[in-house]
């Protein structure tokens, strides 16, 4: 797909017709809405889904929607890290860009699922002394602090957007659930259950998700839920086809039509975004 008229995309608005037009069908207008995206600088920030390095595939998701939209990507991911491996990613991206970017997307999680990582809570609550007037008056209410840790997920994830929000205020963060995920066969013959299975701490891989949904309420970011928009199911033995190794050895990888499948989900759900605020 290396159409031109991905820098523009064209709605076509039906005119409604008249009891004359009803014998001759008029040419439908056209409502041309410009691809923002075109011309940006995109970072990427992930884990093995992200990294060109780990894969044989020609071209990986972001690949695709580079080229479809026009931007051009940077890209931070590394196999096999988790949530607290985006600030050291973000620490590399300021080295090496400083401000110099538009918009960064974070796709990350499924290996905190996978290495049994808890889950956590966003906050602790105690009641506190809440000053109310000038004065100096004050009452006692129940308060609340975000976990800023690296043993639990949502901690992790509180660090890094904390991170992000404050050395990037006028940039526009984005957020992608993990995909849904199959089983996989580590090189030493380990098997790493799919995601009906709970990890070793109690938690299904379908609660890393929501974490992630959650955290775009908690730090006020944009969530792209890949597992739904993306369509691939690897436990439906029929969507194998999407995965590195579909005869069940890898089933957490998508393949170069998974990639595809994943790049055309989400340049249609980024075109509802603004890439900068500047």
């Amino acid at each position: 797909m290396k159409q031109m008229w991905l820098w523009s995309l064209v709605l076509l608005l039906a005119l409604p017709l008249g009891a004359e037009a009803k014998k001759k069908q008029e040419e439908p207008a056209q409502l041309v809405i410009e691809n923002p995206w075109y011309g940006k600088r995109v970072a990427l920030l992930g884990d093995s889904i992200t990294d060109k390095r780990q894969t044989k595939e020609q071209q990986v998701y972001w690949q695709y929607v580079a080229e479809w939209l026009g931007f051009t990507p940077y890209v931070y991911a590394i196999s096999g890290q988790q949530w607290h491996h985006i600030i050291p990613q973000a620490e590399k991206l300021m080295a090496n860009e400083g401000q110099e970017v538009d918009a960064i997307l974070i796709f990350m999680g499924t290996n905190d699922y996978g290495n049994d990582t808890p889950l956590g809570e966003w906050y602790t609550t105690q009641v506190e002394k809440v000053k109310l007037f000038d004065d100096g008056r004050s009452e006692r209410r129940w308060t609340r602090r975000l976990v800023m840790d690296n043993s639990t997920t949502r901690g992790r994830i509180n660090k890094a957007l904390d991170f992000l929000k404050r050395n990037y205020p006028t940039k526009q963060l984005i957020l992608l659930t993990p995909i849904h995920r199959g089983i996989y066969m580590r090189a030493n013959g380990e098997v790493m259950p799919g995601e009906e299975c709970a990890n070793r701490v109690g938690h299904f891989h379908s609660e890393y998700v929501d974490a992630i949904r959650e955290a775009g309420q908690v730090w006020g970011v944009p969530v792209i839920d890949f597992a739904a928009v993306s369509g691939l199911m690897p436990t439906v033995e029929e969507h194998g086809r999407y995965f590195r190794l579909g005869e069940r050895r890898d089933r957490l990888h998508p393949n170069s039509e998974g990639q595809r499948r994943m790049a055309l989900a989400l340049m249609y759900q980024l075109l509802a975004y603004p890439p900068t605020f500047e």
